[in-house]
Protein backbone atom coordinates (compact mmCIF):
# COMPACT_ATOMS: atom_id res chain seq x y z
CA UNK A 1 0.00 0.00 0.00
CA UNK A 2 3.39 2.26 1.04
CA UNK A 3 5.16 1.89 -2.04
CA UNK A 4 1.76 2.33 -4.41
CA UNK A 5 1.09 6.14 -2.60
CA UNK A 6 4.63 6.52 -3.78
CA UNK A 7 4.25 5.61 -7.23
CA UNK A 8 1.33 7.37 -7.75
CA UNK A 9 3.14 10.55 -6.21
CA UNK A 10 6.05 10.05 -8.09
CA UNK A 11 3.89 9.62 -11.22
CA UNK A 12 2.35 13.03 -10.65
CA UNK A 13 5.43 14.58 -9.98
CA UNK A 14 6.73 13.60 -13.07
CA UNK A 15 3.86 14.62 -14.59
CA UNK A 16 3.95 17.82 -13.48
CA UNK A 17 7.66 18.46 -13.90
CA UNK A 18 6.75 17.67 -18.04
CA UNK A 19 3.96 19.63 -18.13
CA UNK A 20 4.35 22.48 -20.46
CA UNK A 21 0.48 23.82 -21.21
CA UNK A 22 1.54 27.38 -19.87
CA UNK A 23 4.63 27.77 -21.55
CA UNK A 24 2.84 29.86 -24.21
CA UNK A 25 0.96 32.33 -22.32
CA UNK A 26 4.23 32.95 -20.69
CA UNK A 27 6.10 33.50 -23.72
CA UNK A 28 3.81 35.82 -24.89
CA UNK A 29 3.82 37.64 -21.49
CA UNK A 30 7.34 37.71 -22.31
CA UNK A 31 7.36 39.06 -25.65
CA UNK A 32 4.23 41.80 -24.87
CA UNK A 33 6.50 42.61 -21.92
CA UNK A 34 9.83 43.48 -23.97
CA UNK A 35 7.27 45.44 -26.25
CA UNK A 36 6.35 47.43 -23.97
CA UNK A 37 9.43 48.08 -22.86
CA UNK A 38 11.05 49.03 -26.26
CA UNK A 39 7.92 51.30 -26.75
CA UNK A 40 8.58 53.08 -23.46
CA UNK A 41 12.19 53.23 -24.65
CA UNK A 42 11.42 54.73 -28.24
CA UNK A 43 8.32 56.83 -27.05
CA UNK A 44 10.32 60.33 -25.45
CA UNK A 45 12.50 60.46 -29.06
CA UNK A 46 8.57 60.11 -31.22
CA UNK A 47 7.09 62.75 -29.04
CA UNK A 48 9.73 65.11 -30.41
CA UNK A 49 10.00 64.55 -33.18
CA UNK A 50 6.41 64.79 -33.45
CA UNK A 51 6.58 67.81 -31.38
CA UNK A 52 9.08 69.49 -33.60
CA UNK A 53 7.50 68.26 -37.20
CA UNK A 54 4.29 70.01 -36.04
CA UNK A 55 6.17 73.07 -34.72
CA UNK A 56 7.02 73.09 -38.37
CA UNK A 57 3.80 73.10 -39.51
CA UNK A 58 1.83 75.35 -37.42
CA UNK A 59 5.48 78.03 -38.17
CA UNK A 60 4.11 77.73 -41.93
CA UNK A 61 0.64 79.30 -40.97
CA UNK A 62 2.29 82.07 -38.89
Amino acid sequence: MNQDIKNRIGDAFDKFLHNDKGATAIEYGLIAAAVGLVLVAVMPAFNQATTDTYAQIVGFFD
